[in-house]
């Protein structure tokens, strides 16, 4: 596959507590067919994320790959914009 043909999508990082992948979610605005309200869809894609520099709460832009694994098949390309949280230290888990 050519780099022109790889989808690209930006999305939030909502979950980073695997080792070297995040779960993105990508959402869309969609106009209800009957009411005519904008809805919002989303849609989670695991992506690798090699250094684990992406952070819950960041933006990110996810590249399509090969099979990396079962679930995996998108990859971290660029860290758009950092969670103002994120430099908050070590979330407390457990």
């Amino acid at each position: 596959m050519t780099e022109q043909q790889r989808k690209r999508l930006v999305g939030r990082v909502t979950s980073d507590q695997m080792d070297k992948t995040v779960v993105v979610t990508v959402e869309r605005l969609q106009r209800h067919p009957l009411y005519k309200k904008v809805i919002r869809r989303g849609r989670r894609f695991m992506a690798h994320n090699e250094a684990n520099q992406a952070r819950e709460g960041d933006l990110v832009r996810i590249v399509e790959s090969r099979p990396l694994s079962r679930r995996k098949r998108w990859v971290v390309e660029e860290i758009i914009a950092k969670s103002p949280t994120a430099g908050s230290g070590e979330k407390a888990r457990g």
